[in-house]
């Protein structure tokens, strides 16, 4: 009878182990593509893309570097807030490395909300009036 009850004891762990394993499965699968990428390209001393407007959602940004001929990076601010204090930033924003001369980079998943953003790269001095408008 013990043996009966241990089998049936491993058979139900292994049952709800396994379920759990695939909802986790698939809850990432989902946070993958809930989220979206936003491209944007860098030239010598500007972005080439000005104003980008977005629905609210989770997004990560992929920055290109078109021969620049030094490293570049991305910073998000919300707009109107103070850009030259890094506490204003949005950290997840930033690439996960400096983008070196014709490569991409990525940054981790950002949540935006509804507002307006500015943002601007550090390293290849562009101007911070660039806009993204999440509606």
């Amino acid at each position: 009878m013990k043996k009966v009850i241990t089998v049936l004891v491993v058979a139900l762990v292994t049952v709800f182990t396994a379920n759990a394993q695939d909802t986790m499965m698939k809850g990432d699968k989902m946070m993958k593509s809930a989220t979206k990428t936003i491209a944007l390209e860098q030239t010598t001393g500007e972005f080439t893309q000005k104003q980008i407007t977005v629905s609210e959602g989770t997004y990560v940004f992929e920055i290109a570097n078109n021969n620049v001929g030094h490293n570049v990076g991305f910073v998000l601010v919300k707009k109107g807030e103070d850009v030259s204090n890094p506490e204003n930033h949005i950290q997840t924003a930033y690439v996960t490395e400096q983008v070196a001369t014709g490569e991409k980079q990525t940054s981790k998943a950002t949540t935006l909300a509804k507002g307006e953003y500015v943002y601007f790269c550090p390293l290849n001095p562009t101007s911070t009036d660039n806009t993204l408008t999440v509606q």
